[in-house]
């Protein structure tokens, strides 16, 4: 196994300049979220730009993290569907807020989100079950995300069941998959730089407002 501890490399791509150079970044974060995720998402270096890495804690405060995938971005903040049942759904009912990260690291930079936790509309959910691949929405049906199954040979026979269930009309949404809505309270961007004197930009909301503030590497 190679050692850990002797991997390094120096972070030289990019900066983040503080709000009164030319160059600032955008003083909210949403522009340059949707900057830098244009960036990964046209980049065949990075797969799956979209993949975000979703941390959520159980009613007694145990932690639990897994990758899933960002389906939607805007004012109001960062979409991703889930099995609510599922332990991710399970922790979130329990306690209705989340951190994620989007790991960008061909292009040495990160994005840390936070805050609450919503649902997202039943008409916003329906319009895009609708919009993923039929195996996806049999598979939504199949699946008792989380719980235990006995083989992979069950999955695949109530994959076939479902086939037949549904082979002459549209695959349904089930009635307990659903979009959530992490509405951020903070929004960080961190861009490496030599040296490890990296830069972070959080953004932080102050009731209606957002305030932008360089944090220590």
């Amino acid at each position: 196994m190679t050692d850990p501890a002797g991997m390094r490399r120096s972070y030289l791509r990019g900066r983040l300049e503080d709000a009164d150079s030319p160059a600032a970044t955008p003083a909210h974060w949403l522009e340059l979220f949707r900057l830098w995720f244009s960036d990964a998402a046209t980049d065949p270096a990075i797969v799956e730009a979209n993949a975000m890495q979703l941390a959520t804690a159980s009613a007694d405060g145990r932690p639990a993290v897994r990758t899933v995938l960002l389906k939607g971005v805007d004012e109001r903040g960062f979409v991703f569907y889930t099995n609510l049942d599922s332990a991710k759904g399970r922790d979130i009912a329990d306690n209705p807020r989340a951190s994620a990260v989007f790991a960008w690291l061909a292009h040495e930079r990160q994005v840390r989100v936070s805050g609450a936790v919503e649902p997202v509309s039943t008409e916003e959910t329906d319009a895009y079950f609708a919009t993923r691949p039929r195996g996806s929405q049999i598979g939504a049906w199949a699946s008792p995300q989380s719980a235990v199954v006995s083989s992979r040979a069950e999955l695949e026979q109530r994959v076939a069941e479902l086939e037949r269930r549904f082979a002459e009309v549209p695959v349904p949404r089930p009635p307990r998959w659903g979009g959530l809505r992490i509405t951020p309270a903070e929004v960080e961007f961190w861009q490496g730089r030599a040296d490890r004197l990296h830069d972070r930009l959080r953004y932080r909301r102050t009731g209606t407002d957002w305030v932008r503030e360089r944090l220590a590497p």
